[in-house]
């Protein structure tokens, strides 16, 4: 996957993050983003990268988050390993 590929997903990713009331505010606190910096801090690929991190800790999410937006379930976990602060795993 390509880096701009990568930040579409992560942006679509942050989009349907905000939206949601109940998963928003853990976002927030997670992050320790104010909700007025999401603007700002969605032109920056790292956080981007944290975006999709967090999306990536429920399998729910993605299957919610995938399901809406018509992705594979993969993509999101594919779309961080192209940001930046990710290594891919190797595993042989």
């Amino acid at each position: 996957m390509n880096g701009s590929r990568a930040e579409e997903i992560a942006i679509m990713a942050l989009a349907w993050v905000a939206q949601n009331e109940e998963l928003c505010p853990v976002f927030l606190g997670s992050t320790g983003a104010a909700a007025d910096e999401i603007r700002t801090m969605a032109g920056d690929p790292a956080f981007l990268g944290s975006v999709l991190e967090f999306l990536t800790m429920d399998d729910a999410w993605i299957v919610a988050f995938c399901d809406q937006h018509n992705l594979d379930y993969d993509q999101p976990l594919r779309a961080r390993y192209a940001l930046p602060g990710a290594q891919q795993i190797h595993w042989t």
